[in-house]
């Protein structure tokens, strides 16, 4: 296991991130501030492959989400920390990330001029992730 943190200001946008397979689970609570958070399902043998679930993360409250689901979040409140479990040490040969405003996921981020890194800002979309990269199986 591994423990990280994030500190980012009002609008910034992080994601969607994953760890390609064998993928890493991953706790995520919000520990200052408020944070909109997204989890997306990667698996393609799964009844819910592509559908992705959104809340509100805040005062502690925790979202387990399991290998195979990509993650992201945006920030409500003028500043949040957001700590992270995961479930194995960072291996940055299986850091992989899908571009956040994918057409084919169409999430309804709730901020319209999103603070972007540039890898988020060029992560690829999800047409060109290869398959095998998201093999959960």
């Amino acid at each position: 296991m591994q423990d990280n943190q994030s500190l980012s200001k009002q609008g910034t946008l992080r994601g969607l991130h994953f760890q390609s397979s064998p993928g890493q689970d991953k706790l995520v609570s919000c520990i200052e501030g408020e944070i909109w958070d997204v989890a997306v399902d990667l698996r393609p043998f799964s009844e819910t492959y592509l559908s992705w679930k959104a809340v509100v993360l805040k005062d502690g409250k925790q979202l387990f989400i399991p290998k195979g689901f990509a993650h992201g979040f945006c920030v409500l409140s003028n500043w949040a920390r957001v700590h992270y479990k995961v479930s194995d040490y960072y291996n940055p040969e299986t850091e992989a990330s899908i571009r956040w405003n994918d057409p084919d996921l169409n999430i309804r981020w709730p901020v319209d001029q999103p603070i972007l890194s540039f890898r988020d800002q060029t992560s690829p979309f999800l047409r060109e992730v290869n398959r095998v990269t998201v093999d959960y199986r």
